[in-house]
């Protein structure tokens, strides 16, 4: 098999699952990358490179490979998703006659806590006056980052239409796996979108359906919503780069240490699983354990 036939089994299974599953393109990149990492680890085997050829040892092969390359446990095990499920779909078509990757598990690594603001550190980022059109727009969506946990691509892809349900106080989202969820919106929120809507037509083309545009007037692009809320971040003198997943981390933080519903958070955070919104409790109990030990009698030091 060639390197080109082999590419073109990648990309018709991608297509395929870009349609029935509906996964974002971001993911549908992520795979298409580590599905085409795999042909060429497969290129680089003696024979005739076929997926048929390829047992459980050339895979633990091949994971050890990208592992003394700096792929960590969190990125092979995304690696072994995409090899498993495409192994899975070659085995529907009749192409192999086994899976090779079933019984492959990546390497363990530490798991780290997603980076989430103080609440003083949120309060510092949002606390600013909008001096002309561009910062007035970005305190707009940066509002509504912090106030509803959106995602980047959710907030990319919000339209004008959506003007009447924020200002009822709630936004309605198509999440991963096309999932249509609604979430609040805060008043301070509501407040600086209303504020841009009321100057977007100064930026937007007369035919621009997205709430969000650019100097040409245009939907704003992921890229450059991230560049423009790290450079309001490093402007506000914040210790760590802000991007936008980092406000939605600081959200589901924030109101869980407020409230301590941990359903109300995945409802709004748009989880599927409630493992997924269980790693807040961590971030909770650190907020908790600094309180104690500040305050708690038997926890002080004493000084001399």
């Amino acid at each position: 098999m060639t390197v080109s036939e082999r590419a073109a089994s990648v990309s018709v299974y991608l297509d395929e699952l870009a349609q029935q599953r509906r996964l974002s393109p971001h993911t549908v990149t992520n795979y298409r990358r580590d599905l085409l990492s795999l042909c060429s680890l497969i290129a680089e085997l003696p024979g005739d490179g076929g997926f048929d050829s390829i047992q459980t040892p050339h895979i633990r092969r091949f994971v050890a490979q990208l592992h003394t390359r700096g792929l960590g446990g969190r990125s092979l095990g995304r690696s072994l998703s995409a090899w498993r499920g495409f192994y899975r779909w070659l085995g529907q078509r009749g192409a192999v006659t086994h899976n090779p990757v079933d019984s492959v598990r990546p390497p363990k690594s530490p798991k780290a806590l997603p980076k989430a603001l103080s609440p003083d550190e949120a309060n510092r980022l949002l606390e600013v006056a909008g001096e002309n059109l561009l910062a007035i727009r970005d305190q707009a969506m940066f509002e509504l980052f912090y106030s509803s946990g959106l995602r980047l691509a959710e907030l990319a892809a919000l339209d004008i239409s959506c003007l009447e349900d924020l200002q009822a106080g709630e936004v309605r989202v198509l999440g991963k796996r096309s999932k249509l969820r609604t979430v609040p919106v805060g008043s301070k929120a509501r407040e600086a979108v209303a504020i841009w809507a009321a100057q977007r037509g100064r930026l937007a083309t007369a035919d621009e359906k997205a709430l969000f545009v650019g100097q040409r007037g245009q939907r704003l692009g992921v890229r450059m919503i991230q560049l423009r809320l790290a450079r309001r971040g490093l402007t506000q003198g914040l210790p760590a780069r802000v991007h936008p997943h980092m406000l939605r981390h600081s959200f589901a933080s924030h109101v869980l240490q407020s409230s301590g519903d941990l359903r109300a958070v995945q409802e709004m955070l748009g989880h599927a699983s409630i493992a997924s919104t269980q790693i807040y409790t961590h971030l909770d109990f650190q907020h908790l354990a600094t309180v104690y030990d500040q305050s708690h009698p038997r926890a002080k030091r004493k000084t001399d």
